[in-house]
């Protein structure tokens, strides 16, 4: 869903970084994923369609933080 990201911290030797892959449109969503030392962050599109993809050593990753976008429930509507 739009908004949602995901932010990474990254040991680079003598200090961090951080990367944040975000859900820039409609429709989108963030994807994480650990695959054979490799953590994956992907923004997909409703089809499944990846339109880009950030790929770090999962040995490197100090924090990986998932922030979704507050939903609206149909319960709540009403």
């Amino acid at each position: 869903m739009k908004g949602d990201r995901v932010e990474i911290v990254v040991d680079a030797g003598d200090t961090t970084r951080t990367y944040e892959v975000v859900a820039s449109r409609a429709g989108r969503r963030v994807e994480t994923a650990v695959r054979r030392g490799v953590v994956e962050v992907s923004e997909v599109t409703r089809s499944g369609s990846v339109v880009r993809t950030a790929r770090f050593m999962a040995t490197r990753v100090l924090a990986l933080v998932e922030q979704p976008v507050p939903r609206e429930d149909a319960s709540e509507q009403s």
